[in-house]
C-alpha cells in the first residue's frame, strides 16, 4: 500500500442498506447508507432505495461504486463512516 492512498479491499452486504468494508490498512467499517439515500431529493439517488439496485455495488480501482460511477462516495467518508446527507445534518442541528 502506498502511504498516500487508501483503498477498499473487500465489500460484503451486512444488512438491507449496510455494507461491511475492509480497507487496505486493516480498518473495517459497517456503513449504513439508508439515511443518506432516504434524505436525498435527487430521484437518481433515491432510486438506490430499491434493494436490487442498491445490491449492484462493486469495487473498481479500490473504490465502492454503483453503475458507471452513477453513485459513489469519497473514500475518506466511508473510512470514517460519515456519509450523512446535508439534509439530515441540518435536521440534527
Amino acid at each position: 500500500m502506498n502511504s498516500n492512498t487508501l483503498n477498499i479491499t473487500s465489500v460484503e452486504k451486512a444488512g438491507k442498506y449496510q455494507l461491511h468494508l475492509q480497507f487496505d490498512d486493516g480498518t473495517e467499517q459497517i456503513v449504513d447508507f439508508k439515511e443518506f439515500l432516504s434524505h436525498s431529493r435527487h430521484p437518481d439517488i433515491r432510486a438506490y432505495l430499491e434493494e436490487s439496485k442498491f445490491d449492484s455495488y462493486h469495487l473498481e480501482y479500490g473504490e465502492l461504486v454503483w453503475g458507471d460511477y452513477d453513485l459513489c462516495f469519497p473514500i475518506i467518508d466511508l473510512y470514517h463512516n460519515q456519509i450523512l446527507h446535508p439534509a439530515s445534518m441540518e435536521a440534527a442541528a
